[in-house]
């Protein structure tokens, strides 16, 4: 029976990605989430009956989802898409000023940073790397500045629902992100290594076999993000802390547990700005728009 129900599974994950494919969305277009739950979770097997019990707990929340492309830059499109519809300044982590000589300044220190992989480009020159990366990230930065400046909410969306069209600048933008947790990442470990306190995730992030230090970590987990991989759940938390946001999400296969709904970090600052998403499976991510009113209230 489960066996069942995760063949189906399956096949809609694989129907979801040919659809985006053919119509270049990245972000599908909002309808009714309990539409969307009845069309998707029609069975009376557990687990479907689980989805619609943490959908109908989602709906007191949120009318609506918007539907994310099934790829392996899921988890970085959907929160990224949502940091930018509420953007109304940028991120501290973007305001440095050295934060467009961030991968020159790093790979001077890291030598093993040049066989960073760039967007299916393999076997890339160091220097072509530093410039590339840098090109992204100033993108990044000059897109948050862009919208956070939109203070219309319909042309908001509208500029964030054209970016997310764009597949050139999009992937770019997620490169960029990936840089940025890697940055991140390395700050932690120097900081741990140097007797500094730091979170609980960053321990659990680099007592794994395959990350036991930052240059493991981005030739086994970062490089093949968007390729052969997504975000774990350890790294969700490094991209909340790289952004220095938090990342709420209905995890709804989750429901009736105390992990129903989890935060990355689970021990957030009280300034950091929040985004919500949805997973059914901490593999996918979808996202839930228009707060109810009551909710607003």
């Amino acid at each position: 029976m489960y066996r069942d129900a995760e063949e189906i599974e399956r096949e809609k994950i694989l129907l979801c990605k040919m659809n985006f494919s053919e119509n270049k969305l990245s972000v599908a277009p909002e309808m009714d989430i309990m539409e969307y739950c009845r069309k998707e979770w029609r069975g009376n097997t557990p687990v479907a009956k689980r989805m619609r019990k943490g959908y109908e707990a989602v709906a007191q929340k949120f009318a609506s989802i918007r539907t994310v492309r099934g790829d392996n830059y899921c988890a970085l499109r959907a929160t990224l898409f949502q940091a930018l519809s509420q953007a109304t300044q940028l991120p501290s982590c973007l305001q440095s000023e050295d934060f467009t000589v961030l991968p020159e300044k790093l790979l001077s220190k890291y030598d093993w940073i040049k066989e960073w992989q760039l967007k299916q480009k393999l076997g890339s020159k160091t220097g072509e790397i530093s410039d590339e990366i840098k090109e992204y990230l100033i993108l990044l930065r000059k897109k948050w500045k862009n919208i956070s400046e939109i203070k219309g909410p319909v042309e908001k969306q509208e500029a964030c629902d054209t970016l997310f069209k764009n597949e050139e600048e999009e992937y770019s933008l997620y490169e960029a992100l990936k840089f940025l947790m890697l940055n991140t990442a390395i700050e932690l470990y120097n900081d741990d290594k140097n007797g500094r306190r730091v979170p609980v995730f960053s321990w659990l992030l680099f007592a794994r076999d395959t990350s036991s230090n930052p240059c493991q970590l981005m030739r086994n987990h970062l490089n093949h993000i968007g390729h052969s991989g997504g975000l774990e759940q350890v790294e969700m938390f490094l991209l909340a802390y790289a952004l220095q946001y938090t990342i709420q999400v209905y995890r709804l296969y989750k429901y009736s547990t105390d992990e129903f709904i989890t935060l990355y970090p689970n021990d957030p600052q009280e300034d950091w700005p929040v985004v919500t998403l949805i997973t059914e499976d901490d593999r996918h991510y979808n996202i839930p728009v228009r707060m109810c009113q009551e909710t607003v209230l």
